[in-house]
């Protein structure tokens, strides 16, 4: 078995501005995209919000499972987001307990 990953969606606000990535360290790349440590798209953006994650036993797996939802249009993602988190909270406090 590989490394474990993850996909995951931030958000600028609800049914804002959408991000949808794969890492292997969940907290770590959340905290990154809050405090805008990097440059791209979820800095400029403004998607601090993480409302939408699931876990995989290999990183592979979850590229996978990322390259086919980027293929998805936004009204799919919007509804992935809404069955696990109906309210778009911010699920950071989740993560890091």
């Amino acid at each position: 078995m590989g490394k474990p990953g993850y996909v995951y969606i931030m958000a600028s606000q609800r049914n804002g501005t959408i991000y949808l990535g794969v890492t292997s360290n969940l907290p770590k790349r959340v905290y990154e995209h809050r405090q805008g440590l990097f440059e791209g798209f979820t800095k400029k953006h403004g998607c601090k919000l993480l409302v939408w994650y699931e876990g995989y036993d290999d990183i592979q797996e979850a590229r996978a499972t990322e390259r086919r939802m980027k293929n998805w249009n936004r009204q799919w993602k919007l509804k992935r987001i809404e069955r696990m988190n109906p309210e778009w909270n911010d699920l950071w406090d989740d993560i890091v307990k």
